[in-house]
């Protein structure tokens, strides 16, 4: 399996600013020493040398992440503004054909959509599955006058869509998914794909209690031993406890709930929009202190990042 994130910020779209461009600007001045930039390579090496946090971005689209199996299926979680950058960039596949899994029909993982190339590709076909009945509704809802010029019958006729059940696996070729309803107003579910020996598992928008670890069967098939477990962690504990019930993570809660499922990397996903890149890269430093606190070596973590790739 391979995964691709074209998303990963959570609630709204948040594009670099001006003041934010010029903070990375300035940052990077404070650092450049006066042989760093005698040449042309040197200033390649200075600017290679410098933290991501100011040379790139962890980036600003809304969730949407691919999976390709090894055998070439295509997956993809949520329709956010991602979306839209891979129906520009990304692969397309062979067949024109796309399997969409929707953790939940809010606005930030449904807004990509009409903006996703391939939609309107007379010879694309799409099979989109979650456990929410009304899922065509949902999408064409946001497709009307006034709030958008083009309709839901714009796109290709090739759309199907298929109310699957928690406890039941899918197969699509030779990837099982299974998915599992967690803590979010309005429900939102997390799923995870099997291929082999290996297990992704993709849980946005989650807000973690004790049940969450409570081992069941349910849980365990879902999240136990994952080998990538992409999961919720928009805020810092503060954050977590003055927001009760909108929904989303605290980092450590998210590291504590990986450490209790045995998980073998965990992503960050979901940021919080207000939070810049620099504010992430201390939350990533703390989050990896705080794991090695917990569990030692056991645990690796990475902050999710627009176009970093998981190779299982």
């Amino acid at each position: 399996m391979n995964v691709h994130f074209w998303g990963v910020r959570g609630s709204i779209p948040t594009p670099l600013s001006a003041q934010q461009v010029r903070a990375k600007l300035f940052s990077a001045l404070q650092r450049i020493k006066p042989e760093d930039i005698q040449s042309d390579k040197s200033k390649q090496a200075f600017i290679d040398s410098l933290p991501e946090w100011i040379s790139g971005t962890t980036g600003g689209n809304t969730p949407c992440v691919e999976l390709t199996g090894n055998n070439s299926e295509k997956i993809i979680f949520d329709a956010g503004t991602g979306i839209r950058v891979m129906g520009k960039i990304g692969n397309i596949p062979e067949d024109f054909h796309y399997n969409l899994f929707m953790s939940h029909f809010h606005w930030d993982h449904i807004q990509g959509l009409p903006f996703f190339d391939q939609a309107y590709n007379p010879n694309a076909s799409f099979d989109v599955y979650s456990p929410f009945d009304n899922m065509k509704e949902y999408f064409s809802k946001q497709m009307i006058s006034p709030y958008y010029p083009v309709t839901f019958e714009a796109f290709t006729k090739n759309f199907r869509f298929h109310v699957i059940e928690p406890g039941k696996t899918l197969e699509i070729g030779k990837l099982q998914i299974d998915c599992i309803k967690m803590s979010h107003p309005g429900t939102s579910y997390s799923y995870a794909v099997t291929e082999g020996n290996k297990k992704f598992v993709y849980a946005t928008d989650v807000e973690l209690n004790s049940k969450d670890f409570v081992n069941t069967v349910e849980r365990s098939l879902i999240f136990e031993n994952a080998d990538a477990l992409v999961l919720d962690s928009q805020y810092t504990v503060e954050e977590a406890l003055r927001k009760e019930n909108w929904g989303h993570s605290a980092f450590c809660y998210a590291i504590d709930f990986a450490i209790a499922w045995k998980v073998k990397k965990l992503y960050l996903f979901h940021h919080e929009p207000t939070y810049d890149d620099r504010k992430l890269n201390t939350i990533f430093e703390s989050a990896k202190w705080y794991a090695n606190y917990a569990s030692g070596s056991n645990l690796e973590i990475y902050l999710a990042q627009e176009g970093m790739e998981i190779d299982l």
